[in-house]
């Protein structure tokens, strides 16, 4: 029997690939995003900016919101992705939208 540990839950799961933060990001981007090679960049951006953003929270003493065990290097790949791809979404419905 196959079972995943806490860490691969946390990496496909809300502290990775479907992290709110990243995917809101890259969502933005994507939106704005004017050619289709921006994607990566949105994806990146997205991952990058999420890391950022959880590691200043996490000066700040209050509690995590999405606690996870996890590290932010085992993370970036997750979040690039899953910024990534809603960027794509996002630069789609934009383009369709514009015509």
């Amino acid at each position: 029997m196959l079972t995943l540990s806490d860490t691969w839950l946390d990496l496909f799961g809300l502290a990775g690939f479907l992290n709110p933060l990243a995917l809101i990001i890259g969502a933005g981007m994507g939106w704005r995003a004017d050619q289709v090679s921006k994607i990566a960049i949105a994806g990146f951006a997205g991952a990058i900016l999420s890391l950022f953003i959880e590691t200043a929270w996490n000066f700040t003493g209050l509690p995590t919101p999405i606690p996870h065990d996890a590290g932010a290097l085992a993370m970036l790949p997750f979040r690039f992705i899953g910024a990534a791809v809603v960027a794509g979404i996002a630069y789609f419905i934009a383009s369709q939208r514009k015509r």
